[in-house]
């Protein structure tokens, strides 16, 4: 989490504006006079749900609790996050160490080289190292790995030696602290030995192709230091350049075919998304033995929308398919890509149409298995994977005896969050008649069931002094709008003519002003503070369309006009709630009257008791007069010329 977000998820917007403004309740939201200008009728509103604040009346302006502090001590972002950090009790960096990126650069330069070694290793036929290479070679024949594979893979083999590669790299003027912090190492009471011995090798690199860390698969005879407790899979374990559980196998070899493609299959071994790849199934990933996580949904998310999860036909992968459904929702709740539209999807919270598919193989086979019977079995079971909502559906019905009352019952527990986090009514409502006949009770119990699944699904961790709310908001818009400026040039000549204040989240709005006075010297994203940098890099991360010179042009108006656009509709409802609260108040005689004075242009801020009820009114209309404005704008944009 980047240090903006800690601050953001520590803070809540009301509590902080509620120490400057009375705010009175108005439905969802709240209200205030606004702390920036003089007025009578309320036009500051605050968002607990999105986490932000607006003044729709004469400031015009709004944004979230940087903003806030921003305008009110008249400072800049850097200035606010500082006070804010104070405030939330967040530690920051007060600088950026390029020493850091040099560290991490070395990391990979010393994977490189390991790399290497191992892929050498198990080509050396009459070397010191031939007899226990010999054994991976074999391993390799039996698997009916393909040379192309093996090369284009790098698979090598670790010695069966205690310091084989410790002392390649200490000849290449690697230090014994770079062989520790990379994993390649581990410390001894004689100093770093090898921590990967007698074993086949499989370099894991990044989307980028970077080799980032190692799994070493153990082969047949006694390696030394096994003892009978020996691993039979061994990874690189946490470093500044690998987490194992935000990486994908075979990712820099598939993501352009998963591009192409518009999916992604996930597996769960390094053998699996090799067979596959052999097998022509490009576009395959391993998860490489771990349960799914969020943080990989997410990077797979940036090149598929659909999502096809291979699950192990046994208790285990019975259980990795629970975990592999709520790290796609989190995931999938967390990012949102405007522009995707629905083809009758299952959108869970988000607004983010992304096909999540799960498939089971037979009992006591995994992907090689089935691939080396033909492939034609493979293709099928790809082809016919059921989405997630359908195959998480008929798992849990499978697990109950509904012969049973009780076990109808728990069914309907089982099912109801499923159900719940359904955004489409008329899908929802099939599955809720589904479920129904099924447990064999009448639709409204089940309903009533699917009202109270709200919240009841596996809770995540907040941390400790941390607010409930689990996710910071992000507005993807804005994040979109952002998204096309940094990565299509063309756009740059559109985009210094807009306004700071059209983005309401100050890291967005603080990086766009950062962007608009960027000169093309540097990397933007080098020049930046440590600070803005981890919300660039998310940003830059997000799957876009492809764009010609023209169509990118149309796509940063329409993503400006909905911003616009969505500001207004907030307008419109924060006024009604202004007009509902006057007329829950007795004033909806006044009220009329103001709208009868309106309507006939009598002048109405005249400091009589119905100058505010009419002022309130008179927003209100204003206010809907440009939301109807701009609807006609883009009517007449979308439609064709004659």
């Amino acid at each position: 989490m980047s240090v903006v977000d800690e601050i953001k998820q520590r803070t809540d917007i009301v509590d902080l504006v509620s120490q400057y403004v009375t705010l009175k309740r108005a439905g969802r939201d709240y209200m205030a006079l606004c702390p920036f200008h003089s007025e009578r009728t309320p036009s500051f509103h605050v968002s607990p749900a999105r986490q932000t604040w607006h003044c729709f009346g004469a400031c015009g302006t709004g944004g979230d609790v940087f903003a806030f502090i921003m305008k009110k001590d008249e400072c800049d972002f850097r200035q606010a996050l500082t006070l804010l950090a104070e405030r939330s009790g967040v530690t920051l960096d007060q600088r950026h160490d390029p020493r850091a990126d040099a560290h991490r650069a070395r990391l990979y330069e010393i994977n490189e080289t390991a790399a290497a070694f191992f892929q050498a290793a198990l080509r050396d036929e009459t070397g010191a190292f031939a007899a226990g290479a010999q054994s991976a070679r074999d391993y390799v024949a039996d698997r009916h790995l393909a040379p192309r594979s093996v090369e284009s893979f790098q698979i090598g083999y670790a010695p069966n030696r205690w310091d084989a590669l410790a002392a390649h790299l200490e000849a290449r003027r690697f230090t014994r602290e770079e062989m520790l912090t990379s994993g390649l190492a581990v410390e001894g009471e004689r100093g770093p030995y090898d921590r990967f011995r007698h074993r086949l090798m499989f370099p894991i690199r990044d989307e980028r192709g970077r080799v980032a860390g190692f799994g070493g698969r153990l082969l047949p005879g006694e390696a030394l230091g096994a003892g009978d407790s020996q691993p039979k899979y061994v990874n690189t374990p946490q470093s500044p350049v690998f987490d194992k559980g935000a990486t994908l196998y075979g990712l820099d070899l598939a993501k352009e075919y998963i591009r192409n493609s518009g999916s992604a299959v996930i597996v769960e071994g390094y053998m699996d998304a090799i067979a596959a790849h052999e097998h022509g199934s490009s576009n395959v990933v391993a998860s490489m033995g771990t349960a799914l996580t969020e943080q990989q949904f997410k990077l797979i998310r940036r090149f598929a929308r659909t999502i096809i999860v291979v699950l192990d036909g046994d208790e285990a992968g019975t259980q990795g398919m629970q975990r592999g459904y709520e790290a796609a929702k989190a995931a999938l709740d967390a990012e949102a890509v405007p522009g995707v539209t629905s083809s009758g999807l299952v959108r869970f919270s988000s607004s983010l149409d992304a096909d999540v598919r799960m498939v089971t193989l037979p009992p006591g086979q995994d992907v090689d298995d089935v691939l080396r019977s033909g492939g034609t079995d493979w293709d099928q079971l790809v082809a016919h994977a059921a989405r997630a909502i359908d195959f998480m559906f008929d798992s849990a019905v499978a697990r109950r005896d509904l012969s049973q009352p009780f076990e109808r019952a728990a069914l309907v527990k089982d099912v109801a969050p499923l159900l719940h986090d359904i955004s489409d009514r008329i899908v929802q409502a099939n599955y809720l008649q589904r479920l129904a006949r099924i447990a064999q009770v009448d639709e409204p119990t089940v309903r009533m069931e699917v009202r109270a699944a709200r919240g009841r699904g596996p809770a995540r961790a907040s941390g400790p002094g941390l607010p409930a709310r689990s996710q910071v908001p992000h507005d993807a818009r804005e994040e979109f709008c952002l998204a096309l400026l940094f990565r299509y040039p063309r756009a740059r000549s559109e985009g210094v003519l807009l306004e700071g204040d059209l983005f309401g989240h100050s890291e967005n709005r603080a990086l766009f002003e950062t962007w608009v006075d960027w000169a093309d010297g540097e990397s933007f994203g080098e020049s930046l503070t440590p600070d803005l940098r981890p919300q660039y890099e998310r940003i830059t991360q997000l799957a876009l369309p492809v764009y010609d010179d023209d169509t990118v042009i149309r796509a940063l108006r329409d993503a400006v006009r909905r911003i616009e656009q969505q500001r207004l509709h907030a307008a419109k409802r924060a006024s009604a709630a202004v007009i509902a609260e006057i007329g829950a108040n007795g004033g909806a005689q006044i009220a009329q009257r103001a709208r009868d004075a309106w309507h006939a242009g009598v002048a109405t801020d005249d400091g009589s008791d119905e100058a505010v009820p009419a002022a309130a009114f008179v927003e209100d209309m204003e206010v809907g007069l440009k939301v109807h404005q701009r609807l006609l704008e883009q009517h007449n944009a979308e439609r064709p010329a004659r």
